[in-house]
């Protein structure tokens, strides 16, 4: 048999000579005649010749995009996509010698092969990649061997990037799931189907979320951190993502350099004072330097995420700039946006002959936008926002109990009332932020608070054993395991099944705990790690107090829970005593626990 095999693949050449290579190697074993045309952007490839085609028994096409074919009028025709020719690429061309018809130049597609399993590829991401973005990969493979789809992911936690996406992986997926709360490069999927969520979303509804990426994903138009295209009903990129993605990129130095500060405190809280101490030292590399990236680094990577390498340099000048005109983590957010938005304008509406257009990422965005940038943060916007940062920071240093008990209300019910999205984040960014001003109070009752609902479940169903079942026992049992470690996200499977219950239990004592940390004037020089902080000397003072109140808000949440929670066995009966006639016309019994 002539075969003539034609692949066309927006993604580029990799794609499509993938295809073609495969299909190519599948024919031989099978005996056929190959030829082979490749189309990429740069239009590499072999055509057809008239000859060719007039010779030719059948015509394979896999493409993802539109391709003309009326060249092939009236020749046994099979058209189909990556994800089907790369699944088993010789059953895929015996398949097509069965089901290819004569080709007519305006009519339908053929459809592809019906009950082919859906394939997908996922990234997970998160601010802080510890919790969110591996228990969202979990949720959406279970969800996928639930609903048989093929799924792999990729998650871009603190650890870096696990179970890497192949080139023959995303070529032979229908659809790319970006579930990230934070801006990940893109480029690589140039021409997939993209759909993108929160990490939240993901864990919470997963089987609705693989449906809706198969239903609504848009290709992706362009390259870069957030250039896929994004249906309607999927999580926009705007402020408050490129703010978090700034903070993930920000935490590891805010960690870094709060413990090295910490430790500088073991030989003694001025210790540091001394010259060519180990102290010194580690005040030196902590408070000195790890701190002084802090704005830097966060401004850096909200300009990053918004028009993306152009913008990296402009966010960082910037982002020093606020630091040396103090007005520290308000300033570098500031000058992010600033760089961000103006690289992003630049490199859309600045026209150069394409001989120079090269010349935009690496000089002219960079100059003018770090120009611009600098000058904005000199003369607008430093002298206010300066003063205006002076102003929190003393009203947090001098406020007197009242008005911190209310902070700690107000940030330990925050930290609660959604478990990881959006209003956590907001408190944990503030909290966070205000660390490079020297002020650790609202940290320490950020995170205490963020222990309370998974420390919280755990005990209610230790208090109330009777009324949850074994899978919710040991989720219980690592709730509170996760609890200790600060992962809040430990509570969403309590909170997922029983929300109106979980979630006022929950803000009660978080508030409560951050209301007891603040009053007790808990201090805490690192944001995150839980109360394994508590080995590190003099991360935290207080430390007696600061478990105090998170004891405190735990049993709150615990006992409120306890109380509140409907039994397994009441749940059941309520769900099963419906009004009705039984068989026979007579009234349906009630179960008596008997079987007759």
């Amino acid at each position: 048999m002539n075969l003539l095999i034609v692949t066309a693949c927006p993604s580029g050449m990799v794609t499509s000579v993938l295809c073609a290579r495969l299909l190519e190697a599948a024919a031989l074993r099978l005996g056929w005649t190959t030829r082979v045309e490749v189309h990429d952007p740069r239009a590499i490839g072999s055509p057809l010749t008239e000859e060719d085609i007039a010779v030719a028994d059948l015509v394979v096409v896999v493409k993802t995009g539109e391709l003309a074919l009326d060249r092939f009028a009236g020749k046994r025709l099979l058209q189909s996509t990556p994800a089907d020719a790369l699944q088993d690429p010789q059953r895929f061309l015996e398949e097509a010698a069965a089901r290819a018809e004569p080709f007519q130049p305006g009519a339908a597609a053929p459809a592809a092969a019906s009950g082919a399993q859906p394939r997908l590829v996922a990234v997970t991401a998160c601010p802080t990649g510890v919790a969110h973005t591996f228990m969202a990969a979990e949720a959406l493979q279970q969800a996928a061997r639930q609903l048989g789809y093929a799924l792999q992911v990729e998650t871009r936690g603190s650890v870096g990037a696990r179970n890497l996406l192949d080139e023959a992986a995303i070529a032979a997926a229908d659809v790319v799931l970006l579930a990230t709360d934070i801006e990940v490069d893109t480029s690589r999927f140039a021409g997939k189907k993209i759909y993108r969520c929160g990490t939240g979303v993901a864990l919470k509804q997963p089987h609705q979320t693989l449906r809706r990426a198969l239903e609504e994903a848009l290709p992706q138009v362009g390259v870069g951190p957030a250039a896929a295209a994004t249906p309607g009903k999927a999580v926009r990129s705007g402020p408050y993502k490129h703010l978090l993605t700034g903070v993930s990129y920000m935490l590891p130095m805010v960690v870094a350099g709060g413990l090295l500060i910490a430790l500088s405190f073991v030989f003694g809280i001025e210790a540091f004072k001394e010259e060519g101490s180990l102290a010194a030292a580690l005040m030196r590399i902590g408070g000195d330097t790890a701190f002084k990236l802090m704005v830097p680094v966060l401004a850096g990577y909200i300009a990053y995420s918004i028009a993306d390498r152009p913008g990296l340099a402009p966010g960082m000048i910037g982002g020093l700039l606020a630091g040396e005109l103090g007005t520290g983590f308000i300033g570098g957010i500031a000058a992010g946006f600033l760089a961000g938005y103006c690289s992003h304008a630049l490199g859309r509406w600045l026209r150069l002959p394409a001989s120079l257009e090269s010349l935009k990422p690496i000089l002219l965005i960079p100059l003018l936008s770090s120009l611009f940038t600098g000058l904005v943060m000199i003369y607008v916007v430093g002298a206010p926002v300066a003063g205006m940062l002076a102003g929190l920071t003393d009203f947090l240093n001098g406020m007197g109990s009242t008005n911190a008990v209310l902070l700690g209300l107000l940030l330990g019910g925050m930290m609660c009332i959604d478990l990881g999205g959006p209003v956590n984040k907001a408190a944990y960014a503030f909290s966070v932020g205000l660390l490079a001003s020297q002020s650790y109070a609202p940290m320490a009752a950020t995170m205490a608070a963020g222990m309370v609902p998974p420390l919280g479940m755990a005990i209610a169903s230790l208090l109330a054993r009777y009324k949850f079942a074994q899978a919710e026992r040991q989720a219980g049992k690592a709730a509170g395991i996760l609890g200790l470690c600060f992962i809040s996200e430990g509570a969403i499977p309590f909170a997922a099944k029983d929300p109106l219950r979980v979630i006022p239990a929950s803000v009660a004592g978080g508030a409560l705990t951050g209301a007891l940390s603040m009053f007790f004037g808990c201090k805490l020089m690192a944001p995150h790690g839980g109360l394994f902080v508590l080995l590190i000397p003099n991360a935290i003072n207080h430390a007696l107090l600061y478990l105090l109140a998170i004891v405190a808000g735990s049993l709150l949440t615990g006992g409120l829970y306890a109380v509140l929670k409907r039994g397994e066995v009441a749940e059941v009966a309520a769900a099963t005593e419906q009004p009705g006639p039984a068989a026979g016309g007579q009234p349906a019994e009630r179960p008596s626990g008997r079987h007759a």
